[in-house]
């Protein structure tokens, strides 16, 4: 049996490729290997968004040809896409595949088994109009699915190489997302996390479905628990949205908002297409329609040009709105990109300071928001031992509002829908008592003759 290793960089997305490009060589009858270990086949997925990923692709590619030099090295994802040629002079590379095509991978192994000669199938991804179905029916992780809802992205952002590298939005047809939900809960998952390059553009390009109608469309899914939405710009968050949040039972109470500055001038020259004004307002609407949402956000500071006052603009901003966690990263050049040509760079040492208060902001808004839970029940479902102390009898799991638990709980108990007591909260966790668990299908009553 030809055994296969992956190894994945970059982003979530990324990773669910990885797990569709398995089933692909699981079907083929191959068995996965640890990356460390010896495998015949070997497929790294890059990342590109900054230029350290594009240097990590290629450690990793050079380990692999070190670890197994009889193996075929498979490289495929956004660096294979923006830069084929580099990767295919790295020496020992025999495939390289893109962001597209990847169905085909296991069939490229056999025709260089066969002929020895490399394959570069690399195309024009701006040309790419079709969603590229890749199937995921389930996962190593044992109580949250992702669905891969879309593909692409329209923004061209002055910092980001994404569109280069993925193509233009593409929507994947509403009966295949549909099938595939179906699957996962089938499977025994309880929530679906919807995921994408640019997920709230679901449906940009079909005439009459948008995300509304496929999450309503989720809605009736017997046995869902819960649709999480993975990110979702504050232009994309319309009426029809905000009405499936507030109509819907399935929906979390936790929405992934990318901000990325909290200043007009900064947003202008970053290309995003709202402006400060609109964002909070958009905020406002959510709270209004969700009580007690948990908005998490993605903030770049450092952007070249940015102030100290633009920089403290953004500081008062996030505060002001209340945000309940925040993922900060210093400004990266990335080449290729218009950002990266900009003269008027923030140094490093700058950039290093605001990442600092930034993350200081985001514990003090992260306890804030959980201390509003301590007393109340919350729903969570249980996924692995507490980190800080494995072998306590604690176990950590999301409530429908990202708040990460810690309870008395048992293996038994992973991946079934618990009511948990809030006793105290922390700036990373907070600690409950488990009160029961909810059956998910109330036992039919017996009937005595």
């Amino acid at each position: 049996m030809s055994r296969v290793a992956f190894h994945t960089l970059g982003c979530k997305v990324n990773s669910y490729e990885t797990e569709a490009m398995w089933q692909l060589f699981q079907q083929a009858g191959y068995q996965k290997v640890d990356f460390e270990q010896e495998a015949d086949v070997y497929l790294i997925n890059t990342c590109t968004v900054t230029n350290t990923g594009d240097k990590k692709s290629r450690q990793m590619i050079r380990r692999a040809v070190r670890q197994n030099p009889d193996a075929v090295i498979a490289v495929t994802g956004c660096y294979a896409q923006t830069s084929s040629a580099e990767v295919a002079a790295i020496p020992g590379v025999d495939i390289v595949v893109g962001t597209q095509g990847r169905d085909q991978l296991v069939g490229y192994v056999d025709q260089f088994r066969q002929e020895r000669l490399p394959i570069n199938a690399v195309g024009n991804i701006m040309k790419q109009r079709e969603y590229e179905e890749l199937e995921v029916p389930t996962f190593s992780e044992r109580t949250r699915a992702s669905l891969k809802i879309q593909e692409g992205c329209n923004n061209f952002c002055t910092f980001c190489i994404i569109p280069w590298a993925k193509g233009l939005s593409r929507s994947r047809k509403p009966e295949n997302v549909l099938v595939q939900a179906q699957q996962l809960v089938e499977a025994g998952y309880k929530e679906i996390v919807l995921t994408g390059i640019h997920t709230g553009g679901y449906g940009d390009d079909f005439e009459d479905y948008k995300l509304a109608d496929l999450l309503w469309d989720l809605d009736r899914i017997e046995g869902l628990k819960r649709i999480r939405i993975s990110s979702i710009e504050a232009s994309q968050v319309n009426e029809r949205v905000i009405e499936v949040l507030n109509a819907s039972e399935k929906m979390c109470r936790h929405l992934h908002i990318p901000l990325q500055a909290g200043d007009n001038e900064v947003l202008k020259r970053m290309r995003r297409k709202y402006t400060v004004e609109e964002y909070r307002e958009t905020i406002r609407r959510l709270h209004k329609a969700m009580p007690n949402l948990a908005i998490t956000t993605d903030v770049i500071v450092g952007f070249p040009g940015e102030t100290d006052e633009q920089f403290e603009n953004g500081l008062r901003f996030v505060e002001e709105l209340g945000m309940y966690q925040l993922h900060v990263f210093p400004y990266s050049k990335r080449t290729g990109t218009p950002a990266a040509r900009m003269t008027d760079q923030v140094p490093e040492n700058v950039k290093n300071e605001r990442v600092r208060q930034f993350i200081e902001l985001s514990k003090r808004l992260q306890l804030q928001y959980a201390k509003q839970f301590v007393g109340d029940v919350l729903e969570v479902i249980p996924e692995r031992p507490y980190k800080e102390d494995p072998t306590g009898g604690l176990y950590m799991g999301y409530a429908d509002n990202y708040l990460q638990v810690a309870f008395p709980a048992t293996e038994e108990m992973v991946g079934k829908v618990c009511k948990v007591k809030i006793d105290r909260a922390e700036s990373d966790y907070v600690f409950g008592s488990f009160v029961r668990i909810i059956d998910e299908v109330p036992r039919p009553a017996v009937l005595s003759n």
